[in-house]
């Protein structure tokens, strides 16, 4: 089956929490986060305000059905991705690293955002790991600004595990090299 990465359609974001709570799945596999597999998405009103701004991609199947998603948001000079999911049947294709590449793609053309960060589990391997090998360096907490370091602090105090979560970020590399 083929696949494309195109910005999302405001009638689309409906259908992105199902995708959210099918990637969750994934998440079965790890005792401590277990719990994730049930856990409530973004809100589609969360993801109609990405789409509005042009900060939503989806992965697309052969009939143009969305089966993965990244939703983003512009903080200054931060891509923030607020979410990154792909349907539990389509993962392990590629489909989270071209999402990744079409969200920096975008961050490239706009002006003056010089970076994307995230929030994520160091150690799971499809989150801090996954994102290392797609060019995203760890963000010591010395280094975060207090957006981040406030996001951190909210996703402990909403259950994750002391220590488990990390801040990361990504230079954009702007069209033309610079």
């Amino acid at each position: 089956m083929t696949f494309s990465i195109r910005p999302a359609r405001p009638e689309e974001a409906g259908l992105l929490p199902a995708i959210e709570r099918s990637a969750a799945k994934a998440f079965l596999a790890v005792p401590a986060l277990a719990w994730l597999a049930q856990a409530d998405g973004l809100p589609p009103a969360v993801h109609v305000g990405c789409i509005a701004h042009g900060l939503c991609w989806v992965a697309v199947d052969g009939r143009d059905q969305p089966v993965g998603f990244l939703s983003a948001r512009q903080y200054g000079a931060d891509l923030h991705v607020l979410e990154i999911s792909v349907a539990h049947p389509a993962q392990g294709r590629g489909l989270g690293r071209s999402l990744l590449a079409a969200a920096h793609e975008g961050a490239a053309r706009l002006p003056g955002l010089a970076r994307i960060t995230l929030t994520t589990f160091r150690t799971v391997g499809w989150n801090g790991p996954f994102y290392a090998r797609a060019g995203f360096r760890l963000l010591p907490p010395a280094a975060q600004d207090a957006r981040l370091a406030g996001l951190l602090r909210d996703e402990e105090a909403g259950g994750f595990p002391p220590g488990s979560r990390c801040a990361m970020v990504r230079d954009v590399i702007l069209a033309g090299g610079t």
